[in-house]
């Protein structure tokens, strides 16, 4: 059995081909298609890179040749191929239509030309929008407030309309936000652990009350792996942790982690379209693997700094713009 894993030298990509790799799953070959983007990083694949199963191939995911070529030759896909950071969504929202819709209908139409194959989508509970109160569970609407969401929102819809109109062996998990080594430190937890590293001051949105659900990558991960053995075609399954904290709490936790106080907080305007909270009811995917995967918050925070104190020479470079 060989994989392929799209966007596979970013954040949550590059953790799903480690755990996989040094799995016990019979996977004979492990493609990764990359970019290499201001978000992919070969530095997240070191530790494979020499692994007799692995294979880089450099390339974008809208180019049909490359991707149908690779696809010929696996048997399970794991998109993560997206650009995913808000704020440059709001700023310019060409790269998120360009690579999160077209990119994903590339992928799709190689699925489609090809027999056997099967995709899982990777997504994002921001497709649901704001919850106030509650959970959104996967027949929830969605209402994307940002490009970003609204880009992936409209991926989530094709993948959808190719597994009716050609039965095809699709599946979508949506989590909620991940944490852990090697995220880009535009993200608000490497931002602030690496921010207060250089003794500069957090940023903080508005009143810092904005809630967020958080899992640790590595948990997502196996959610992920699992949907990848168990899934039903033309599902969607919720990622969540039940964990939910504001950003304020959080950035808190930090402070106190390394020992810094709140004079190094920095209220800033709000994000323009800044949803309050987000909330996924993870019942369905959890019933379907009869298993929950759930790191302790704190525990892997406090790792998630540690890393982040020890590989300075990974995350503080130049990313290409």
């Amino acid at each position: 059995m060989n994989l392929l894993v799209t966007g596979g030298a970013g954040f949550i990509g590059s953790e799903f081909v480690r755990n996989e790799i040094f799995s016990e799953k019979k996977f004979n070959k492990i493609y990764v298609l990359d970019s290499l983007t201001y978000a992919g990083n070969l530095n997240n694949l070191r530790e494979v890179m020499s692994n007799s199963k692995f294979q880089f191939v450099l390339g974008d995911i809208k180019d049909f040749k490359i991707v149908n070529e690779l696809v010929s030759e696996v048997d399970l896909v794991i998109n993560f191929a997206a650009e995913s950071h808000v704020d440059k969504s709001i700023m310019d929202a060409t790269p998120f239509v360009e690579n999160n819709i077209l990119g994903t209908q590339v992928l799709l139409d190689s699925i489609r030309r090809n027999n056997d194959k099967r995709l899982i989508q990777i997504s994002t509970d921001e497709v649901y929008g704001a919850i106030e109160q509650g959970e959104w569970d996967e027949n929830c609407p969605l209402l994307p407030n940002s490009p970003y969401a609204a880009s992936k929102a409209a991926a989530d819809l094709l993948v959808i309309s190719y597994y009716h109109t050609y039965n095809l062996n699709l599946m979508i998990t949506r989590s909620c936000n991940n944490f852990g080594p090697y995220q880009l430190i535009e993200k608000l937890i490497p931002l602030a652990i690496t921010n207060l590293l250089k003794d500069k001051k957090v940023p903080v949105y508005g009143d810092g009350k904005n809630i967020r659900e958080w899992i640790y990558v590595r948990d997502n991960c196996k959610y992920i792996s699992a949907i990848a053995e168990n899934g039903k075609p033309g599902q969607v399954y919720n990622i969540g942790s039940s964990f939910r904290i504001s950003n304020l709490e959080l950035i808190t936790m930090i402070l106190t982690i390394m020992q810094k106080n709140e004079e190094s907080i920095e209220f800033v305007s709000d994000r323009l379209g800044h949803d309050f909270r987000y909330a996924l009811d993870s019942t369905k995917t959890i019933s379907l693997i009869d298993s929950e995967f759930k790191s302790d918050f704190q525990k892997m925070l406090i790792h998630t700094v540690n890393w982040y104190k020890e590989n300075q020479e990974i995350w503080d470079i130049e990313f290409k713009k």
